[in-house]
């Protein structure tokens, strides 16, 4: 068989030896009860039942660091409200002062403006 132009037998040779290898291959496998196997089966069956439990204890965190977050969001949220409201009071307090400071301001004001009236009067 030469390398670079193989012919139809030389085709024909190496398909067949690739195929009863193939076969070999095949029927070298272990039988289904053969000890080598049902190891192989029982460390693959330890390593699923381990990846479960941590996929179960993975989602069973994920669980209580979703409930966590959800309290510390409610606690935030009522923590918001009552500044919220302590906000509200205050403004509307300040909003009683300013308007009570500016009444007074007012009243103030005219008193001056009834003195000057008073004295424009009695200088006449």
């Amino acid at each position: 068989m030469s390398f670079k132009d193989p012919n139809f037998g030389d085709r024909l040779a190496s398909a067949s030896r690739a195929k009863t290898a193939a076969v070999e291959k095949f029927r070298a496998r272990p039988a289904a009860g053969d000890p080598a196997v049902l190891k192989r089966q029982a460390e693959r069956a330890a390593i699923q039942g381990a990846r479960e439990a941590r996929a179960v204890e993975r989602g069973a965190a994920r669980l209580r660091a979703e409930e966590a977050e959800r309290v510390v969001r409610r606690e935030r949220e009522e923590q918001d409200r009552v500044e919220a409201a302590a906000r509200r009071e205050r403004d509307v307090r300040e909003a009683a002062e300013q308007a009570q400071r500016e009444a007074a301001l007012e009243t103030e004001r005219k008193a001056a403006r009834d003195a000057r009236y008073a004295a424009r009067k009695a200088r006449k």
